[in-house]
């Protein structure tokens, strides 16, 4: 028997056009849809499918978007009664491993998500911020190189992708110094196109507001493991859980090490949940060769198509 993990996808992800398939093809995507428009009192499902682009990339936009697409994808491979052992979400996509786990309904996982974004755009509205993908080093080498660098003002790791794929987070000037640092390491370092400094104390003004908005919202213990960002472990406690995604919002993804627990707890299916293939694409660059494994995805009707032939 197959052990199965879930990923859900966050930013980064998204694409114009995302979900619309799902959408035309099954009421119930179509619920989810209403229910994020509903929600977000605006048209995340025109954006989504229509863009533009440069529309869809606005946190307030992004955040319910790509959950909305994320959750039609996890109902569609429900309905086909494909379930999981372990759930895990990169960033954004660990809203999406609560639903998948239980934890929190459809609808309140669109609400913190959109509260989410909103107070995150506030902040990077207040707190200019930069991110960039160091590629090349190791954790260690990147944590000295932050320590580093924070004499030229507020900088940290965002996420840790892979063994070699660091992102860092903070001020333009303190990014642009350890961005400096690291190419004369030998990395090579790639500018961002975000609108803040995400996972960073530059959105520290967010955290009190957030924490108090996850009080109002029914947390229950997961049906199922989820992995989670700040600790790269799994919880059973409901408040417990609730604390973790206070925390994760200034705190770094350890997407390498949830990998690596996912690994150790010997799951051999990992399925993409979501749009694009980013996180399939961190799989091939963390999964050894020799470990016994499949990496399949669902982000379209094609894609679902030949999931459910190929487990069914």
């Amino acid at each position: 028997m197959k052990t199965i993990a879930f990923l859900f996808p966050g930013q980064g992800s998204q694409a114009v056009g995302m979900g619309q398939d799902l959408f035309q093809e099954y009421d119930f995507v179509r619920e989810i849809f209403d229910a994020a428009d509903e929600i977000a009192g605006a048209h995340i499902s025109k954006v989504c499918f229509k863009g533009p682009m440069e529309t869809l990339t606005e946190t307030v936009n992004l955040q319910p978007a790509v959950t909305a697409v994320n959750l039609a994808c996890l109902a569609a491979i429900e309905r086909a009664g494909i379930q999981c052992h372990f759930s895990a979400g990169h960033s954004l996509g660990e809203y999406s491993a609560l639903k998948s786990a239980g934890v929190v309904s459809m609808a309140d996982t669109l609400r913190l998500v959109l509260k989410r974004g909103q107070l995150m755009h506030r902040e990077s509205q207040q707190h200019k911020g930069a991110m960039s993908a160091i590629v090349g080093l190791d954790i260690g080498t990147v944590n000295e190189l932050v320590q580093a660098g924070q004499s030229s003002g507020t900088v940290s790791v965002a996420n840790h992708n892979s063994k070699e794929q660091i992102v860092i987070t903070g001020s333009p000037e303190a990014v642009a110094a350890v961005s400096q640092a690291a190419k004369s390491n030998g990395a090579r370092a790639i500018p961002l196109k975000v609108s803040g400094a995400w996972h960073s104390e530059l959105i520290k003004g967010a955290e009190e507001e957030f924490t108090a908005y996850l009080e109002t919202i029914d947390f229950t213990s997961p049906k199922n493991r989820i992995i989670h960002n700040v600790t790269a472990d799994g919880c059973q406690e409901a408040p417990e859980i609730r604390q973790l995604m206070a925390r994760q919002l200034c705190s770094p993804v350890r997407w390498y090490d949830t990998v690596c627990r996912l690994m150790a707890e010997k799951v051999d299916l990992f399925i993409e949940v979501g749009p694009g293939r980013v996180l399939a694409g961190l799989l091939k660059k963390i999964l050894p060769p020799e470990y016994d494994h499949r990496v399949l995805n669902i982000g379209n009707m094609k894609t679902l198509e030949a999931l459910v032939s190929e487990l069914s």
